[in-house]
Parts: structure tokens; C-alpha cells; sequence
């Protein structure tokens, strides 16, 4: 169950929602016009936008915690990113060996079990989810880099003026909540006042029937990348209906290593398998 929390995570990335405690003012809501008001929210948003990630890859050894229920786990392993083409976390037994892999492209999302030579290769197109939800790799690329996303953007890019005027903006304290829903999707982000850096991203989504489902994406420990600031320190709470998963990634070093193949090969010894089949192995590592 520890594994596959992980895997459910950084595969999928399901939503979540924003909790925020102390007294609120709000700033803005609703639909609005480039008036002068506006044009000074829209101008705080853009500077989010300004602290966008200028390199193209990122690297790091990365220690990960995982907590479901009473569970604790801890293992290490690797974090690659490859700006609007991958995704990669590998996963590392007995800190040397690599026992599985996730893979994130904008075409396919691949989990590889490589202690019993098994695989899951699937598009993204092809999980109702993220189909009927807006979520794509764009999206969680956004969240992996710490960055401002629309739902389906087709493109890691910054975001006109008109689009960033149908954000609302609420005040705490020394923070800036940017927040905006579609369908049955409510996105929030929280924002330093001073540094204008994104400091959670929230997403919930919505579901009478079955229960909500939310995700808590938490940055801290900033340091230097290129020009611009990126977290060392990721927590993330996913919540659904039956259960919270809690999951911790604290990177050794950010770097922005090129010389590493962006695409893994399946080798003819592997066998392909189902969603049920790949999280029982990884279950019982």
C-alpha cells in the first residue's frame, strides 16, 4: 500500500482542495473588468507568473516519506524533469537498486515494477479522471515545478492578461489566495505577499455521489535555479473518500543535469499488465 501511494500520487496527481485558517478579506470575485482595481490584481498575479522556472531540466536525489493510516516508510531515489516533455521518479531499494520507475510524458504515463520485470503503459486519455477533469501533464507538470497552471493549457506558458483577470483573489495575512473553479474542479493557489512565490497548490474536485476527492500540495525550502527560486521541500496530501495518503519529497541538491535519456526503453523481458496487477507487486516491497 506504501508504494502504491506513491504511485497513485505522482502518476495520477488527483485533486484537492484549499483550507485556509485566519480572518480573510476579500479582494476580488466574480466576473471583472481591466479596471484600475483589476489591473492591480492582475499585475500581483503576473509577478507569480514572473517566478516561472527558466530552466529546462531539473534534477535531484530526493528522500521520500510516505504516511497511510499508522504505515511510515522512507525510502530514496531520483527526481528528473525535462521542462514540457517528462516527468521521472525512480524508486530505489535498499538505496542502490532501482525497484520502479513512473514516467510522465505529454503522450503516456508508464510504471515500471523492475524486480518483477513488469510494466503499465497508458495515455492519459485513457484514465476517465484526468479525461473528465481538465488535468493533463501540463497540469502536473505545473505542480511538480511549482508553477501557476489553467486547466486544459496545452502549453507551459504564461497566461494572457484577460485570463488572469478571471482569477479571484482573496487576502490572509501575508499571503494572496488566487482561486477559480470550472466545472467540478475548484483550483487554488496561496501566494507571499512579498515574494509573490506559490507556496501550496490546492485542487478539489467534486463528487455528490462518491465523495469528494482533494489534494494538498505544500512548497517550502526555496532555493536557487537559474534565475529563479524552486522548492527543495514538496508535501502532499491526497484525500479521498476512504483514505488520506501523505507523502513527503525533500530533494538533496536541485540541479539541472541534460545528459540523461528522456525516454526509457521496455525491454521484450517485461511483461505488460494491469493497474490491479502492477500495484500488488509494488505493495509488497
Amino acid at each position: 500500500m506504501k508504494i502504491s501511494s506513491i504511485i497513485k500520487i505522482a502518476a495520477l496527481a488527483l485533486p484537492l482542495v484549499l483550507t485556509s485558517c485566519g480572518s480573510k478579506k476579500k479582494v476580488v470575485s466574480g466576473p471583472v473588468t481591466m479596471n484600475a482595481e483589476t489591473r492591480e490584481r492582475v499585475d500581483f498575479i503576473s509577478s507569480v507568473q514572473e517566478n516561472f522556472q527558466t530552466t529546462k531540466f531539473m534534477t535531484s536525489k530526493v528522500k521520500f516519506s510516505v504516511e497511510v493510516g499508522p504505515q511510515k516508510l522512507t525510502l530514496t531515489g531520483n527526481l528528473k524533469m525535462k521542462r514540457d516533455d517528462v516527468i521521472r521518479l525512480q524508486l530505489m531499494a535498499f538505496g542502490f537498486v532501482e525497484a520502479g520507475r513512473i514516467e510522465m510524458t505529454k503522450d503516456y504515463v508508464l510504471i515500471m515494477d523492475r524486480i518483477n520485470k513488469q510494466y503499465l503503459k497508458a495515455p492519459w486519455m485513457s484514465v476517465d479522471f484526468l479525461r473528465n477533469s481538465g488535468l493533463n501533464f501540463n497540469t502536473i507538470q505545473a505542480l511538480f515545478w511549482n508553477e501557476l497552471f489553467r486547466p486544459n493549457q496545452v502549453k507551459s506558458e504564461k497566461q494572457s492578461l484577460d485570463s488572469l483577470a478571471a482569477y479571484n483573489i482573496i487576502e490572509s495575512g501575508d499571503d494572496m489566495i488566487l482561486s477559480f473553479e470550472e466545472g467540478k474542479m475548484d483550483y487554488s493557489w496561496l501566494a507571499s505577499k512579498e515574494t509573490a512565490l506559490l507556496k501550496m497548490a490546492n485542487i478539489l474536485y467534486k463528487d455528490r455521489f462518491n465523495g469528494n476527492t482533494q489534494l494538498n500540495w505544500d512548497y517550502d525550502q526555496f532555493e536557487r535555479l537559474n534565475k529563479t527560486l524552486y522548492p527543495r521541500k514538496h508535501g502532499i496530501t491526497l484525500t479521498t473518500p476512504e483514505k488520506e495518503v501523505k507523502l513527503g519529497m525533500t530533494m538533496s541538491y536541485i540541479g539541472a543535469e541534460s545528459e540523461w535519456e528522456t525516454r526509457t526503453e521496455i525491454s521484450n523481458k517485461y511483461r505488460e499488465v494491469t493497474v490491479d496487477e502492477i500495484l500488488h507487486r509494488f505493495m509488497s516491497l
